[in-house]
């Protein structure tokens, strides 16, 4: 995979060591065909983008109603890791951000049927000066809003876990994980 320690050693050196966070658990069907589907892909960069105290927020065509999370994507093969954060932020809030922490480093195993996928996401905090969030991306991104930590840990969390899907408790555990660490 491209997205090796190498890669993520200058993200360490420039932005900090991440908060580890393992997690494990049995998915659906369709959450491991969605975690599977590029072979070549086994990672996620999520990015906490701050203006002030309001928290950029996206929700997508798929997604349930009344779901909303930070933004994130991956990195391209031969792209470098800040680069590529920064592209999908363009093209999921359509502005430009400067990173400020790496705050979480998950190792996450999915299973189902007796198979099983090792994933990782990281978790990064960004600013931006931007005040209109505009997704670039509008196929994968259905709308972007400003929210807040307190509602991500609150009424938009309760609705993740509210969906019984184990890909959402793992999200709200990368959100959790990522709130504790901005409080450090």
């Amino acid at each position: 995979m491209h997205i090796d320690e190498a890669a993520l050693a200058p993200l360490r050196g420039r932005y900090g060591d991440p908060a580890l966070l393992p997690w494990e658990g049995e998915v659906g069907e369709q959450e491991f065909a969605l975690a599977g589907f590029n072979p070549s892909r086994r990672h996620d960069f999520t990015f906490f983008v701050f203006n002030g105290e309001r928290l950029a927020l996206i929700e997508k065509p798929q997604y349930p109603a009344g779901i909303w999370r930070p933004p994130g994507g991956g990195v391209r093969a031969g792209e470098h890791v800040v680069e590529g954060i920064r592209r999908e932020a363009r093209e999921e809030l359509g502005v430009e951000i400067e990173l400020e922490r790496y705050l979480v480093a998950s190792e996450a195993v999915f299973r189902f049927g007796g198979e099983t996928i090792e994933w990782r996401t990281h978790v990064v905090s960004a600013r931006t000066d931007a005040e209109e969030l505009a997704p670039q991306d509008t196929d994968e991104i259905s709308g972007a809003r400003w929210g807040s930590l307190e509602e991500l840990g609150g009424p938009l969390r309760q609705r993740l876990l509210g969906t019984g899907r184990a890909l959402w408790r793992y999200r709200v555990a990368l959100h959790d994980a990522a709130s504790a660490a901005l409080l450090d």
